[in-house]
């Protein structure tokens, strides 16, 4: 890529530099996940939680022309504020940058950005995935053939169950992207800590997931999922959140809203009528997935630096 595609901050430069552990954040749960003022309140949250494990937060997003790695409190008021602000995800890079939008990068869109800086650990809340009735419509996230071409490892809580969660299973598995639950033997679904999905892998600690990480991208392996569950005093009662769900789709089939505003829709229209429970849920699990994120960069910097010496 063209240097001078890319902006990124000081803090980050030097950690690049230093070979310091750095986290990769994405920016569209600033301009469209979370209402605000909350985004604002939780994105600290995320930055405090990175740097109490010992890594470099890089809150990535697209500015003035340019992909800008590690964003100033300027820049984060301003995603969090604006209504301008443009969902982008890899499809989208090139027309965002060359018209000077200012765009929110998603999780395609944010490993794309984090890979060509070199950063490898990225967190997130939910990954996209395979959508109901797939089959005819083919709305199949960018998230997941991302995972399959792009050697970052993404730490979030697993996929929302708006999705058609076992299609996006066997897609990832064809696609070669392996699901490793940290601490759990299911893939978690969001606003749950557990689900009737079991996973085949499981690690216990940062640094076991860090050294498989290694051996995964030694044999020339692309992406991977660390499925880390919401905390268990935050995760909510899966029928009730199934209710709420079933409820927005409701109301967005009938709306006909689809593509990029389904998501948006459907975090506010459930946090509406859970009276603000999911709303809770999903701060929990964003900065508990930006901590964990931060442990398994700094044990994998420790291990790249000890195999350089």
């Amino acid at each position: 890529m063209d240097d001078t595609l890319l902006r990124i901050s000081l803090e980050v430069e030097i950690a690049l530099q230093t070979k310091k552990p750095i986290v990769a954040l994405e920016s569209t749960v600033i301009s469209h996940g979370l209402p605000y003022p909350d985004n604002i309140e939780v994105i600290e949250k995320m930055l405090t939680a990175v740097r109490e494990s010992g890594a470099v937060p890089a809150i990535i997003a697209l500015m003035d022309g340019h992909i800008k790695i590690g964003l100033g409190s300027s820049e984060i008021e301003l995603l969090a504020s604006s209504q301008e602000v443009l969902k982008i995800s890899r499809a989208d890079i090139a027309w965002c940058l060359a018209n000077k939008k200012i765009g929110a990068t998603t999780v395609s869109g944010t490993m794309f950005c984090a890979h060509q800086t070199g950063i490898q650990i990225f967190a997130t809340g939910g990954i996209g995935g395979v959508h109901q009735g797939a089959e005819t419509t083919f709305d199949i996230s960018a998230d997941l053939t991302e995972l399959a071409r792009t050697p970052v490892l993404v730490v979030c809580s697993g996929a929302k169950s708006i999705l058609d969660v076992p299609k996006t299973l066997e897609y990832l598995e064809t696609q070669g992207v392996p699901i490793v639950g940290y601490k759990t033997n299911s893939f978690p679904l969001f606003y749950t800590d557990t689900s009737p999905y079991d996973l085949q892998q499981r690690e216990n600690n940062a640094e076991d997931i860090a050294n498989l990480a290694m051996i995964h991208w030694d044999l020339g392996l692309k992406g991977m999922i660390v499925a880390n569950p919401i905390p268990f005093d935050d995760s909510l009662n899966p029928k009730e959140i199934s209710f709420f769900i079933d409820q927005a789709i409701e109301e967005i089939n009938k709306n006909d809203i689809s593509g990029k505003s389904v998501t948006p829709f459907l975090l506010k229209r459930v946090s509406e009528l859970s009276k603000g429970k999911t709303l809770k849920a999903n701060k929990s699990l964003l900065v508990n997935n930006a901590s964990v994120a931060g442990k398994i960069a700094v044990a994998l910097q420790e291990k790249l630096n000890s195999t350089s010496r």
